[in-house]
């Protein structure tokens, strides 16, 4: 009897054990799937001979690499499954990261190279890991270089830029970045805009008219045939066409009527920055949470006792979306929703801006007919909400457009123009799953305009004047940030999530109430980096840097060349500034309260920042920063600091205390000699505590700085609030009404999670 053939032994490597598990199910028991646990080597930190750079500057940029601390047993593993393997697939992440990780990999392999192929797949199903099986290539020597080239870069900038910022900052902990610099900029310069920026009043004129009974509101829009464009300027101005508007005699007339029906198209697919953005203003999300969260989702979530990959590879540019997938959608939107909602050819969206990497597809759901309903259960809520928006966004980009009917209507009033207008939604099309905007603007079909036609008359019931001034750019939160470095072309998918999280970890910017506001030390930093390292810090540089990246990977550059245009002009920048540099000193608008002289940003021997006086050592007051997020301390008209009256008594003396500030923030020390009596400020919120009735509720912050509300007679009374309270009691179940800030404005709302009350602030 002939010997059964051999079977042949497998080895899959891919970067994670959760995306491993769900390629296990896939290729079954033949095949064994081990993780690498991402990279597993880089450039060294240490190494004397490179000046610890890691690749040798004078022999073209030669790097050496070097296993990652504690992954020494990581690499035995991989080896010894490799050795018993007839085949191993390198299957790391479809981009040039992912390409670098397969390329260290083989490096620490010790089998032959005709052992080893590379495989890439943009989803997690069986159909597209299969394929990639049977159609393995070697790996991407030039998808490598890119990767290579940008680390070196980073490096570089990193490791000659960061020594100047210690020389003039006297602070070793700083650090300068090739692209995270550059978003730092764009964050303090959006501050210095809203710093100089002036307002500049302007009124609307608005009036309520009546045809025949039915009224509905117009507004003014044109004088002697010119459109407004904040022209009325003040009160005065406002008020002569209010007197002209409301007066009896005058009459108005229909001058205009048009109707017309447009089609509404669904927009292209999630993209990396697309997905960041949406996923920040519906859902609330940073953008790391959520690349974590939508992680999760392409490696895989169990369903059904089986890890399923549940969408597309996350980290991409392109709006490109296979056939496959396409008739996936095809057949679900006919099934579910009709003919009408499949518009006649299907929708096909262009790459829309130059640098894309089209290696791999939009993001979309691995399987669309997965719907997020039907799959609620395996999910935890942040993998549900942000699946949903996937699989809704998709799904939209595949249908019919929606038809819109606008309406608007001109009425003229000797030299002045009104008007007014709505829109419906005639066929809700793509709208019906997805809306690209919050709120549908002008789709309000209750402001119903009567049917009027040209020359129809109309009476005027009400004028009213409004009061406006223009406001100031707003700052970046993390959505707008990506979307601004979108479109300078500064970094890539992969990086944006990288790029926010280090600004904020140097200190450089913090989040408050989800805007990125530059720190003193930020903005510091990014002025002297910009003063001495124009090229570097430039926008449309750092731009075509990546663009020259993207030509490596493209076969179009060799990346020694462009390793070498850019490090002799870059290091002739670096050492003359490092000749002149000198320190410096980073003065505040903050007066020191006890000798007048300006408090300087210092740095303290651990590393952190505060301030401290400049009149050091004669003067040693020192503050916290939190002085410079509540404004500093009052001037009076001179510049001079004024004194902060303090109504409260000493609860040890019965003598005054006063208003300090010291290292921790303000608080409150008896003014009596003999007692000195020292405690925390909590500013009040004047409402008495209804739990004990005896104290007041203060504001006070929890140990990791969340603020909350609480009674001041604490720990005997524990009364506590999250949001502060108005003082007033609940019409329904008298409990304290509080504030909360939303996005569409400041709500009152019952303390009570019970009771449902609700008015506008």
């Amino acid at each position: 009897m002939a010997q059964a053939a051999k079977k042949e032994k497998a080895l899959v490597i891919v970067e994670s054990p959760a995306k491993s598990k769900t390629i296990k199910k896939i290729l079954g028991d033949s095949y064994q799937i081990e993780a690498s646990f991402g990279h597993i080597r880089n450039l060294p930190t240490k190494d004397p001979a490179t000046e610890n750079l890691g690749f040798d500057v004078n022999n073209n940029f030669e790097p050496k690499f070097e296993i990652i601390p504690g992954k020494a047993q990581v690499v035995r593993k991989l080896n010894d499954l490799a050795k018993k393997s007839d085949t191993i697939y390198l299957a790391s992440d479809p981009d040039r990261e992912g390409e670098a990780i397969a390329w260290h990999v083989r490096q620490i392999l010790k089998v032959p190279d005709e052992k080893i192929r590379r495989i890439v797949f943009n989803e997690i199903t069986p159909k597209a890991v299969k394929y990639s099986v049977e159609n393995p290539r070697d790996i991407d020597m030039d998808m490598v270089k890119a990767q290579q080239t940008r680390q070196i870069l980073d490096k570089l900038v990193g490791y000659k830029l960061s020594p100047v910022l210690w020389k003039e900052m006297g602070n070793r902990k700083l650090s300068a970045g090739r692209v995270q610099s550059v978003a730092l900029r764009m964050i303090c310069e959006r501050e210095e805009e809203i710093e100089a920026f002036k307002p500049q009043e302007y009124w609307s004129i608005h009036t309520l008219l009546d045809k025949e009974g039915k009224q509905f509101e117009a507004e003014l829009s044109k004088i002697k045939g010119k459109s407004l464009e904040k022209t009325i300027k003040n009160q005065e101005e406002a008020l002569k066409i209010v007197d002209y508007l409301s007066n009896p005699s005058t009459e108005y007339e229909v001058s205009k009527v048009t109707k017309k029906t447009i089609k509404r198209k669904p927009t292209a697919p999630f993209i990396t920055s697309t997905m960041q953005r949406a996923a920040s203003s519906k859902l609330g999300f940073g953008v790391s949470k959520t690349m974590q969260v939508a992680q999760k989702l392409y490696e895989g979530i169990e369903i059904d006792g089986a890890p399923v990959g549940l969408i597309t590879y996350m980290r991409t540019d392109s709006v490109r979306v296979s056939e496959d997938a396409q008739n996936m959608a095809h057949d679900y939107i006919l099934e579910n929703y009709g003919e009408k909602y499949y518009p006649k050819e299907a929708n096909i969206y262009a790459k829309g801006k130059q640098n894309v990497q089209d290696a791999h597809e939009a993001i979309r759901p691995s399987y669309p007919e997965r719907t997020p309903e039907s799959i609620k259960k395996y999910l935890d809520n942040d993998q549900y909400k942000l699946y949903k928006l996937i699989w809704e966004k998709f799904m939209s980009s595949q249908m019919a457009p929606a038809e819109i009917a606008n309406k608007s209507i001109e009425i003229e009033s000797g030299d002045y123009t009104l008007k007014a207008g709505t829109s419906k939604v005639m066929f809700d099309g793509f709208l019906t799953l997805y809306n690209d905007d919050e709120e549908e603007e002008g789709n309000d079909a209750d402001a119903k305009i009567p049917d009027l036609e040209k020359g129809d008359k109309v009476a005027c019931k009400k004028v009213e004047p409004k009061q406006h001034f223009t406001q100031p750019p707003p700052r970046y939160n993390e959505a707008s940030l990506v979307k601004a470095l979108e479109e300078y072309g500064i970094g890539r998918p992969s990086t944006y999530a990288t790029i926010i999280t280090v600004i904020q970890t140097r200190k450089y910017v913090e989040k408050i109430n989800k805007a990125l506001h530059p720190t003193l030390l930020g903005r510091a930093v990014s002025k002297q980096l910009v003063a001495e390292f124009s090229d570097i810090m430039d926008y449309k540089f750092t731009a075509g840097m990546e663009a020259k990246l993207d030509e490596i990977a493209d076969k179009k550059v060799e990346w020694i060349k462009v390793l070498n245009d850019f490090y002799a002009p870059f290091m002739n920048e670096v050492n003359k500034v490092m000749q002149t540099a000198h320190k410096i000193t980073v003065s505040t608008n903050v007066k020191c309260p006890n000798c007048g002289k300006p408090m300087v940003l210092r740095t303290s021997k651990s590393g952190s920042q505060f301030l401290g006086c400049s009149g050091y050592p004669d003067c040693k007051t020192a503050m916290s920063l939190n002085v410079l997020q509540e404004g500093g301390l009052d001037e009076d008209e001179n510049g001079e600091n004024q004194e902060e009256k303090c109504e409260e008594k000493c609860p040890q003396c019965g003598s005054d205390m006063k208003f300090k500030i010291g290292p921790y923030g303000k608080y409150l020390e008896c003014t009596s000699p003999d007692c000195g009596h020292r405690k925390p400020y909590r500013k009040t919120t004047g409402v008495t505590c209804p739990k004990c009735g005896k104290g007041e509720i203060i504001e006070r912050k929890s140990k990791r700085g969340t603020v909350f509300f609480g009674c001041d007679q604490y720990p005997q009374c524990n009364f506590v609030l999250w949001n502060e309270p108005t003082g007033e009691k609940c019409p329904e179940c008298g409990s304290l009404l509080v504030k909360k800030v939303l996005k569409s404005g400041e709500t009152i709302t019952c303390s009570n999670i019970k009771c449902h009350y609700k008015k506008e602030g």
